[in-house]
């Protein structure tokens, strides 16, 4: 259970996180805003609250596994990286640039603490399976977590990967999917109906929870309970909010992959930062 003061720190990352992948965003000229912003929430809680990692040692050979499926919201892991101390925070501002460590989908061998290389959507749920897989096969204790969007579940091979985690009860994995309803073209369930995602996972045999992906309190308890599921998978149906934290393009699927130009980056900061003093004063 996560302490008053917890939560306040959580939910104050999660803003900080948000203003670097603004201020990223607006340096490089591109890149994706909406799937980033509301994802700051989920990743604030795994990089500062759920992850058994060490930023001075990223390859440490017990810590959990975090593996990006949907690389085009990295953004978001790069900031909570360089806020968690993998790199320093003003590398961001290198993002998408040439001979970057900070690349628009993730490389494995550029940058530490990055488990995998991703890019081509629904691949991310084979690599963590394969690594879920062979920890059990090796008996190590360490956590497998998938991060996914809604959308590239239009992609066959998740399916595949999905039907080979419930096959083999890798209960040490658990997915974490995304669910803002856009995608790059439309609204998910206009572009290709997804749902009853619910009822799909559990078809396949995984143990299904749901919450609200920008609340990090219901977040972090929906984590404790699938990591006390020991006889299947989970995945949580993270119900989030695309550009969150930003009134004008929450829910748009426009800035799906728009960045904002310099005039709208000042705006939007301002904008986060009187969101970062309610923070304060809710928890005082």
């Amino acid at each position: 259970m996560l302490t008053d003061e917890n939560l306040k720190n959580l939910e104050l990352k999660a803003e900080a996180i948000r203003e670097t992948i603004i201020e990223m965003l607006v340096a490089a000229g591109s890149g994706h805003t909406a799937g980033p912003m509301g994802m700051a929430d989920i990743f604030a809680a795994l990089y500062f609250d759920i992850l058994n990692h060490d930023p001075k040692n990223p390859e440490w050979e017990e810590r959990d596994r975090l593996i990006l499926s949907n690389g085009h919201i990295v953004p978001v892991r790069y900031a909570a990286m360089a806020h968690a101390g993998y790199f320093p925070v003003e590398e961001c501002l290198t993002l998408r640039k040439f001979g970057s460590r900070l690349q628009g989908h993730p490389e494995r061998e550029r940058l530490p603490g990055l488990e995998t290389t991703s890019g081509p959507l629904g691949s991310g749920l084979g690599q963590a399976a394969g690594i879920a897989y062979g920890a059990r096969m090796d008996g190590k204790k360490f956590h497998v977590y998938c991060a996914m969007s809604d959308g590239e579940h239009d992609a066959g091979n998740i399916w595949e990967s999905a039907m080979f985690i419930g096959a083999n009860k890798l209960s040490n994995l658990t997915g974490i999917i995304d669910r803002n309803n856009i995608q790059i073209n439309g609204l998910t369930e206009d572009v290709m109906p997804l749902e009853s995602l619910r009822n799909k996972y559990e078809a396949f045999g995984w143990h299904v929870l749901e919450c609200d992906g920008n609340n990090i309190a219901a977040f972090v308890d929906m984590v404790g309970e699938a990591k006390a599921i020991t006889e299947r998978p989970t995945v949580i149906i993270a119900h989030t909010v695309p550009g969150k934290g930003i009134k004008e393009i929450e829910y748009d699927y426009h800035w799906h992959g728009t960045p904002p130009n310099a005039e709208q980056a000042k705006k939007w900061l301002q904008e986060l930062r009187t969101l970062k003093g309610k923070i304060q004063s809710e928890h005082e």
